[in-house]
């Protein structure tokens, strides 16, 4: 099956990255949506197992100081029987550093970059 790429609405975020539709999932670059379809083919080839795009995982729990802080995963998948986790930057800002730390201090997860 060959996916369907566009451009949705011409857009852009402030890093200047283009959003894409691919399988109708919205992807906020190029690059993201490229390496989605990488990991489709890699789970199709069974290197990887349980694709799912976006999940959040909680940081600070709600209070009366503020919502819940979640950290939104690009990519979490199941290789060799270990979970990854990755998120695909272009660039790295100052919040994504600190939720990188909060993941790795709460679930001692490394977040691996593409």
């Amino acid at each position: 099956m060959t996916p369907t790429w566009k451009h949705s609405k011409g857009t852009t975020s402030k890093y200047h990255a283009k959003h894409m539709v691919i399988d109708g999932h919205n992807f906020p670059s190029q690059k993201e949506a490229k390496r989605y379809e990488e990991l489709k083919l890699m789970e199709k080839a069974g290197e990887i197992k349980g694709l799912k795009l976006q999940v959040a995982f909680p940081l600070v729990k709600k209070s009366e100081h503020g919502r819940e802080i979640r950290y939104y995963a690009d990519f979490v998948y199941y290789e060799n029987g270990s979970m990854v986790v990755e998120d695909t930057k272009g660039f790295k800002t100052d919040v994504y550093k600190l939720k990188k730390r909060l993941m790795a201090e709460l679930y001692g997860i490394n977040i691996k970059e593409t």
